[in-house]
């Protein structure tokens, strides 16, 4: 067994449990051992299931899948795990110890793949804000620099994968929730297509559809292998996408042929400044498919230049919050106030209040032909779409902290901060976060690259195809296991 486990990514682990070379216990004891030597530093594990996940390790009934024996961590934003406590970043769930008596979906697939659970992550309070900071938990703290944020709502896995904690962790995305830490962190992130991944037994779809289940890895081999894991169609779900035409972990290494690829560095209608590390990191990509012999345009979809695209978002965010506090306040019996919650999730929720019926519609109808508008342009003969992830490299913490007096001057920085991702949370299209660049602080800063919808299998054959070209997996943070 090699003597530093974190240093290999879940596929590599998993393969030295498979030869005998090394045993599930092994490898959960040594992950264990770095969450207590690095979460202090970081913050990034709030749920310890330690001897829990050792006596599961021991077991002769741990699934025979292709993770098995390997340690992995659950976001504590669905992805409910029986028994175990949800908090969602709320203070008023954390006061009750809520836990959930059942496994959602995703966490019983990736148990069936013989992965091990050995906590659950920090999270913003209802997993709103781009930066994991909440009066439940506090702050998780980058690995690259601590005075910065790990990004949100999928920071507290991002931070744990980040710094070797384990090689994989569980994330969902509605709005760039697994591609904001990847960038912030230096991981891949993909948020797959919508209906691809399924939010039951509980739910139907996550924020009317915006929202996604998928992870944050280090590997692109490791990012196919756990879709694989993660996809299809579970009994009840209202619409799954379209069947694979074969595993996604066989992509990785295959032929792209010539793509004809979009890239776009200013931001949508200019609605926010662009850091030059952020239009440097997508020029540099975009130079590097040239140099990959395909072809690279200066263009990009005119739909993302619609000012409504931010006032349709707010709509079904803000009906999202309020069906939200509305099950909570079922599910615990209890009401909830203004006194629970942070202030732009109050905001949120008197603004989702409001919202009527027609306004509801008007939006959900928006957001379909804001979708047809958008594939139009993959329709034309392209095949991605390259921008930065973020505008901004890690902000520092404390950015996006709501002022109680006006609230939503944090909700319109988070707006224009997650001006390349949102857009296709709403068009149901994957995404994927590579870490192709990093500032002269040292910083990680993200690229994204945009499919049309159903295509998770050409994101990860061009993920792979600059994984090689660009290699980022011997780059460690300064808070390492």
């Amino acid at each position: 067994m090699p003597d530093d486990l974190s240093r290999l990514d879940a596929t590599a682990q998993a393969e030295l449990v498979r030869t005998r070379k090394a045993s599930p216990l092994e490898l959960v004891d040594a992950a264990i051992d770095r969450i207590e030597r690095v979460n202090p530093k970081v913050n990034a594990v709030i749920h310890q299931f330690f001897e829990r996940a050792r006596e599961q390790a021991r077991s002769n009934t741990l699934p025979d899948g292709p993770f098995r024996g390997v340690p992995f961590l659950v976001k504590d934003l669905f992805g409910h795990t029986a028994g175990d406590p949800m908090h969602f970043g709320a203070r008023f769930l954390k006061d009750m110890d809520f836990r959930v008596p059942h496994d959602s979906y995703i966490a019983a697939k990736f148990r069936a793949a013989g992965l091990v659970f050995v906590g659950r992550t920090n999270v913003p309070e209802l997993g709103t804000l781009p930066s994991t900071e909440s009066d439940a938990y506090g702050a998780a703290r980058n690995p690259w620099n601590p005075a910065h944020s790990t990004g949100g709502s999928s920071g507290g896995s991002a931070a744990a994968v980040a710094s070797g904690m384990v090689p994989v962790a569980h994330g969902n995305d509605g709005g760039g929730s697994i591609r904001i830490p990847a960038s912030e962190c230096g991981l891949v992130g993909l948020k797959p297509s919508r209906g691809r991944t399924s939010f039951g037994p509980d739910l139907g779809e996550g924020v009317g559809g915006l929202a996604v289940e998928g992870v944050l890895s280090r590997t692109v081999r490791d990012t196919a292998a756990m879709l694989d894991v993660a996809q299809g169609y579970m009994p009840g779900d209202p619409y799954t996408a379209p069947t694979p035409q074969r595993p996604y972990r066989d992509e990785v290494g295959a032929p792209t042929g010539t793509l004809r690829i979009g890239i776009m560095t200013q931001s949508p209608a200019g609605m926010t400044p662009v850091h030059a590390e952020c239009v440097k990191a997508a020029a540099q990509t975009g130079r590097l498919f040239r140099e990959l012999r395909h072809v690279v345009e200066d263009t990009y979809p005119a739909a993302l230049d619609d000012f409504e695209v931010g006032r349709h978002f707010a709509i079904m965010y803000a009906v999202q919050i309020v069906g939200t506090i509305g099950a909570f306040e079922q599910l615990t019996g209890r009401a909830i106030g203004r006194e629970d919650v942070d202030p732009i999730n109050w905001a949120l929720f008197e603004l989702g209040r409001d919202v009527t019926i027609a306004q509801y519609l008007e939006s959900k109808h928006w957001i379909g032909d804001f979708t047809r508008r958008l594939a139009a342009w993959w329709s034309e003969g392209f095949d991605l779409l390259v921008t930065p992830t973020l505008p901004d490299p890690p902000p520092l913490l404390g950015h996006f902290a709501p002022d109680p007096s006006d609230p939503t001057i944090a909700a319109f920085r988070a707006s224009g901060f997650a001006c390349w991702t949102s857009p296709f949370n709403m068009s149901g299209q994957p995404g994927i976060s590579l870490p192709l660049h990093w500032t002269p602080e040292g910083l990680p800063v993200g690229v994204q690259l945009v499919a049309p919808y159903g295509r998770e299998d050409l994101l990860i054959r061009v993920a792979a195809q600059l994984e090689e070209a660009a290699p980022w997996i011997d780059r460690r943070p300064p808070i390492y296991a």
